[in-house]
């Protein structure tokens, strides 16, 4: 089975062994995506609602560039460092769907790389 490495400038670049996003046949594997801006490589500032918002957008510029939109993703996990921050999150995270939403896991971590608050990540349909 062919598998195509998918590459973007508009997230940010993989800080490890890894790909931003794997089509695999008819599906995409998006890595997750954190709070980081892509033209700074810094963690955005301004709260978990912004780091879920820069999450969303690098998440969406990924897809983007496999050339599916979140209308094609049929599952995510989103990582949290404080399930306190769950309902801002879901908030952010649900303006960027529209009809049906994917399947979802929701998971509280010890920690997520530069000290951030949020990590999604998704698998789409091609």
């Amino acid at each position: 089975m062919l598998v195509d490495k998918i590459e973007t400038g508009h997230a940010p670049r993989p800080i490890g062994p890894y790909n931003q996003a794997l089509r695999v046949g008819d599906l995409l594997f998006c890595s997750g995506q954190t709070g980081t801006d892509p033209a700074t490589g810094a963690l955005v500032a301004g709260g978990v609602r912004a780091q879920a918002e820069r999450v969303m957008l690098n998440l969406k510029a990924v897809l983007s560039a496999a050339g599916v939109g979140f209308e094609h993703v049929v599952k995510t996990t989103i990582f949290l460092t404080n399930m306190d921050d769950f309902n801002e999150v879901n908030a952010v995270y649900g303006s960027f769907f529209s009809g049906d939403y994917p399947a979802r896991s929701t998971v509280a971590v010890a920690a997520l790389p530069k000290g951030g608050s949020v990590e999604i990540e998704a698998i789409a349909r091609l």
